[in-house]
C-alpha cells in the first residue's frame, strides 16, 4: 500500500501546483514521477501487463510533450 500511498500523495501536490500555476516545466517534472510511481503501483499490485502498459504509454505521452514544449521554446 506505500505505493497508492505515493501516488495520491504526488496527485495531492500536482493539484496544489496547478492552483499555484506553476511554470509547465516544474509541473511536467511531477507528472513524469507520478507516472513511475504509478508504474510502481501497479506491478506492486500485479495488476498485469496492461497496467503496465499504460504506465508506459503514459510515459511516452509525456516524452512525446517535453518535445513539443522545446520546439515551441525554440521558436520565441
Amino acid at each position: 500500500m506505500e505505493e497508492a500511498r505515493q501516488v495520491l500523495e504526488r496527485l495531492a501536490r500536482i493539484e496544489e501546483l496547478e492552483r499555484e500555476q506553476v511554470p509547465p516545466a516544474e509541473l511536467l517534472g511531477e507528472l513524469r514521477e507520478l507516472v513511475r510511481e504509478a508504474e510502481a503501483w501497479a506491478r506492486a499490485e500485479r495488476q498485469g501487463d496492461s497496467a503496465i502498459r499504460a504506465g508506459e504509454r503514459c510515459r511516452s505521452a509525456l516524452a512525446e510533450h517535453r518535445q513539443e514544449e522545446v520546439v515551441l521554446l525554440g521558436r520565441e
